[in-house]
């Protein structure tokens, strides 16, 4: 679009209306499968993306937005657009969980992304109060599989839907952190933020 608009020399105001337009039209027309924009936080900059079922992807920044928009087009649909409005309800409630105001999100959730036994493990973060923490051994037992600890190191560590999947609740038998697939500072920031 670039190359096509270059003649006319456009500044970055008018692109970024062309762009607002275009995804507007996008979404009338039924035409964007995976919206997606993104936001800071006081964990780094987040790329949030929806389908028309629901939020389908949370990623932080050391994730690489590229590649989990190539993910996103390889496994939900190549028709992925910069459309910030459909993330708007997202953001809104990001921003009070980030001020302390939301325990909960209780927007629709598209769960694609994840099967099987990860599914199951994701299922049951949100059973991991605010606040709270429970052991990676405590969410096999809840999974119904108490011998699958590792499995549900990984579910967490895939988590597509991290924050409002609160995987950051879980930590080790001994009560330290872990890893987080947001960095282990984003981990202890999110502990930090709900513990004040």
């Amino acid at each position: 679009m670039n190359d096509l608009l270059e003649p006319l020399n456009p500044d970055d105001a008018t692109m970024r209306r062309l762009h607002a337009r275009l995804a507007a039209a996008a979404e009338a027309d039924g035409l964007v499968d995976v919206a997606y924009r993104t936001v800071d936080s006081p964990v780094g900059t987040l790329l949030l993306a929806a389908t028309p079922a629901g939020v389908v992807r949370i990623a932080f920044e050391q994730q690489g937005h590229d590649a989990a928009l190539a993910a996103l087009a390889s496994l939900v649909s190549p028709r992925v657009l910069r459309a910030p409005a459909r993330l708007d309800p997202l953001v809104r409630e990001l921003e009070e969980y980030f001020a302390g105001t939301r325990r909960t999100f209780d927007l629709p959730l598209d769960r694609r992304l994840a099967s099987g036994f990860r599914a199951e493990v994701l299922a049951h973060l949100p059973e991991i109060g605010y606040g709270s923490t429970a052991s990676y051994a405590d969410v096999a037992r809840l999974a119904g599989n108490p011998g699958a600890v590792r499995a549900v190191g990984t579910a967490c560590a895939r988590n597509p839907l991290p924050i409002v999947l609160p995987c950051h609740r879980v930590v080790r038998s001994d009560g330290t952190p872990g890893q987080y697939a947001g960095g282990p500072e984003a981990k202890l920031t999110l502990l930090a933020l709900e513990a004040a």
